[in-house]
């Protein structure tokens, strides 16, 4: 277990199925950064499967916060269009030099981890989302918003 963990870390975002997830936690409500009334976080992605477990350090600003809920906004239109090309994929946070998601909204799910800066590393987890995951996903959105004060 990593000590540098909070545990009462609050999640940001919640990606699960029965048997694996990739979530990501906020390490503080206190920005790391104030610049230009641009805010700076520290969070961890956390990858649990039987076959891989790992933690990242993920940095995000107060837009990024912005770009995650336009992300759901476009995967939820992506499903309602059904004679795609090719699946929907898009990545977060864009902006930083850390560790970022990138989803592919696809049958299953795919989250792609990347840790390209540190060590090169891609995590691949295939999901088997709910129905709901968009909407409890803006749910926890609209909370983080709440509890950061943005």
């Amino acid at each position: 277990m990593d000590t540098n963990t909070q545990t009462d870390a609050l999640e940001m975002i919640r990606l699960a199925d029965a048997t694996q997830s990739v979530i990501v936690r906020l390490r503080s409500t206190q920005p790391t950064l104030e610049s230009l009334d641009v805010r700076y976080f520290d969070a961890e992605a956390v990858i649990t499967s039987g076959f891989v477990n790992g933690t990242v350090h993920v940095g995000f600003d107060s837009e990024d916060l912005t770009d995650w809920g336009r992300l759901l906004d476009a995967i939820e239109e992506a499903e309602q269009e059904a004679d795609l090309d090719e699946p929907f994929t898009a990545d977060w946070p864009r902006s930083g030099s850390t560790a970022h998601l990138r989803f592919i909204a696809d049958d299953p799910y795919v989250v792609e981890v990347h840790d390209g800066n540190s060590t090169q590393i891609v995590v691949s987890v295939p999901l088997d989302m709910r129905e709901e995951w968009i909407a409890e996903s803006k749910e926890r959105l609209a909370a983080l918003r709440a509890a950061l004060g943005k």
